[in-house]
């Protein structure tokens, strides 16, 4: 897909934060609340991310999770953008930027995927 493509598929919000690295403001996604028994998927190519069971209230303000789904085609790469040094999270289907992972998750897995809300589509779960 080109990058018309992408644009008219995502909208310019979405399409800012997937397309060019952006972070959507916090507590604006409907995500950051959650009810159980849900799927995340990404919103460029519909494959599932994260379950509504490994989701926990951060506080940050992004929809945040402990790991991905068993599988899922998370890639990991280094960020050091903006005077930082971060873990960004990338679609590894789409190549779509979703946020950051840091090591201050709960003990489970130690892990803190924080996501882009726009980035996802809910699915509920039978």
């Amino acid at each position: 897909m080109n990058e018309s493509d992408w644009l008219d598929q995502l909208g310019p919000d979405a399409y800012r934060v997937m397309r060019e690295n952006g972070t959507e403001r916090p507590f604006t996604s409907p995500f950051v609340q959650w009810e159980e028994g849900g799927v995340y998927h990404c919103k460029g190519c519909n494959t599932p991310l994260f379950l509504t069971d490994h989701q926990f209230d951060a506080g940050c303000g992004w929809p945040s999770f402990d790991r991905p789904v068993p599988g899922a085609p998370i890639v990991e790469r280094l960020d050091r953008s903006h005077g930082m040094v971060r873990t960004e999270v990338r679609c590894g289907v789409c190549d779509s930027h979703l946020g950051h992972v840091f090591p201050d998750g709960p003990p489970t897995t130690g892990n803190r995927y924080c996501i882009n809300g726009i980035c996802l589509t809910r699915e509920e779960q039978e």
